[in-house]
């Protein structure tokens, strides 16, 4: 299975216009708060985020930050229906986000920046898998050295 796509936003047009936007292209994952899209992370592999930044309770950014911890790894996109350069910078220096985007997104626009934020999540990825197999291989060949001597 592919790894899958989430996107939080309290707003339900926004989230059923998401997923019927990007279901066929994507393994797309839809939830209605901070909350609710903890729970998706804790059971699926999601690859990339994509959240509101002005919901209730808890924003868009203050999500990113609290899952960065568990989930280094995962591509973050913030979209928004209002141009705040604090949420901006925000965005940057606290939930470490790939993109910035205004609301009302484009299909074909924010498409290509899930598939490229895919691409990368899967190059960091088979990077950590391959050092850890670099390190291994390392570690038999010092192993083998030390047998030598």
């Amino acid at each position: 299975m592919p790894v899958g796509v989430l996107y939080v936003d309290d707003e339900i047009n926004n989230l059923n216009s998401f997923k019927a936007a990007f279901r066929r292209d994507f393994n797309i994952y839809t939830a209605s708060s901070a909350t609710e899209g903890r729970k998706i992370l804790d059971v699926n592999e999601i690859g990339v985020i994509i959240t509101d930044q002005r919901m209730p309770v808890t924003t868009g950014i203050e999500f990113l930050e609290s899952i960065l911890p568990v989930y280094p790894d995962t591509i973050r996109i913030l979209l928004t229906g209002f141009s705040d350069i604090n949420a901006v910078i925000d965005a940057i220096n606290r939930g470490q986000v790939y993109k910035y985007l205004v609301k009302p997104w484009q299909n074909d626009e924010l498409k290509i920046h899930i598939q490229n934020a895919i691409e990368i999540y899967n190059l960091r990825k088979e990077n950590k898998e391959l050092t850890y197999k670099l390190q291994i291989a390392n570690m038999e060949l010092e192993t083998l050295a030390k047998a030598f001597k």
